[in-house]
């Protein structure tokens, strides 16, 4: 079994100074797990991402975290959704033509409910697919919470303000939700008497229950006006707008996205230095670095493969300025390997059964048992 807080141990006892244990100490002082599993847009390996066949997954594998990108919708609706425009992972060029390069905000939940958000994967991905993913609904943030609160462990929420200057006040809106639904304030979740913590995920039930993400200064500095007392985490970047890279750093003509991703640097150590300056002094408890896949050719490594933001001496230098690592986004056990090494404290994961095997929290249930339980 494994402590909620502590998470399993990699490897021999490291002393009080070490980097691991200074990312233990900021994760149990937030009351966030420590390694933790944070399933990317649910189990999205296994299933089309933000669905609920994803989100089950996850949180029947043992996931800590079910993770989500917020946006609202034309009508005032939170939901769980990625892209800016609805073509990748839905088909709304079938149902809306003349709309397909539109925004989820000029969309109304009733409008997004008529799109199918899982075909796409068993095109993509036949090696995976199932007829019970042809015709899955975008969800609702109220549907992924009801998720989380069902079963037999209780994950968390991880959740992302999505483009948020596109939605005015979403993090107001945010706080509402979360308030009502009791995920915050004085009548926050408590687990129930015979829960058993030792067998069962309960992040539900602990301080760590919500954590809030954003790449944007803006958004983090509003997340901390409406919820100072709630997590938060600064995703870092490179490129405009965010971390300066190295300029002398060229995408070479026939080169991929990945391969070039793969090159580029930070500008220099200071501007590294001044983004988590601004995390820290803005109420973040931590940063999300972008990595590298190692092995990042294939068709679906090859989204999710980054620049390397969790350089050993980045990871230190998190640690000293007090903020912990929760690493984006990691799916092969020899990344799992390295970046833990180098004193991550969790990974962003679409593979949360390769995640959990390499911490030493294997499932007892296989995913294809999983999902047969469910129908699908």
């Amino acid at each position: 079994m494994f402590s909620l807080l502590s998470g399993p141990a990699l490897g021999s006892e490291h002393a009080p100074d070490e980097p691991m244990a200074v990312g233990k100490r900021l994760s149990e002082q937030s009351g966030i797990p420590w390694h933790a599993v944070i399933a990317h847009r649910g189990d999205s390996f296994d299933a089309p991402e933000s669905t609920r066949p994803a989100y089950l997954l996850a949180r029947a594998l043992g996931a800590d975290y079910l993770e989500l990108d917020l946006q609202r919708t034309k009508d005032g609706q939170l939901v769980a959704f990625h892209d800016d425009t609805l073509k990748r992972t839905t088909n709304v060029e079938e149902v809306f033509p003349e709309r397909a390069d539109d925004p989820i905000s000029s969309f109304t939940l009733a409008e997004l409910k008529q799109l199918d958000a899982g075909s796409w994967f068993n095109e993509r991905y036949p090696a995976r697919a199932r007829s019970s993913y042809k015709g899955l609904k975008i969800l609702t943030l109220d549907e992924v919470r009801s998720i989380a609160e069902g079963g037999d462990n209780h994950p968390g929420l991880y959740i992302e303000t999505k483009v948020p200057k596109q939605f005015p006040g979403i993090e107001a809106d945010l706080k509402a939700y979360l308030e009502t639904h009791h995920w915050m304030g004085d009548q926050a979740l408590q687990a129930p008497k015979n829960f058993d913590q030792k067998s069962h995920v309960g992040v539900a039930f602990t301080p760590g229950r919500v954590v809030l993400q954003t790449f944007e200064k803006s958004s983090l500095v509003n997340l901390q006006q409406q919820m100072p007392e709630v997590p938060k985490i600064l995703l870092l970047w490179l490129g405009d707008g965010y971390i300066p890279a190295d300029e002398s750093i060229r995408k070479g003509e026939d080169e991929s996205a990945a391969d070039f991703y793969a090159r580029e640097q930070v500008a220099s150590q200071q501007a590294y230095a001044d983004w988590l300056d601004f995390a820290k002094s803005n109420g973040a408890v931590g940063v999300g670095p972008s990595a590298v896949q190692s092995e990042h050719d294939g068709k679906f490594s090859s989204q999710f493969s980054y620049m390397d933001l969790a350089k050993r001496w980045m990871v230190d230098m998190s640690h000293e300025k007090g903020l912990l690592v929760h690493l984006y986004t990691v799916d092969q056990p020899q990344d799992f390997r390295t970046y833990s090494n180098r004193g991550v404290d969790g990974f962003f994961t679409n593979h949360t059964s390769a995640l959990l095997q390499f911490y030493g929290r294997p499932s007892d249930e296989s995913v294809e048992h999983i999902l047969r339980s469910w129908n699908y």
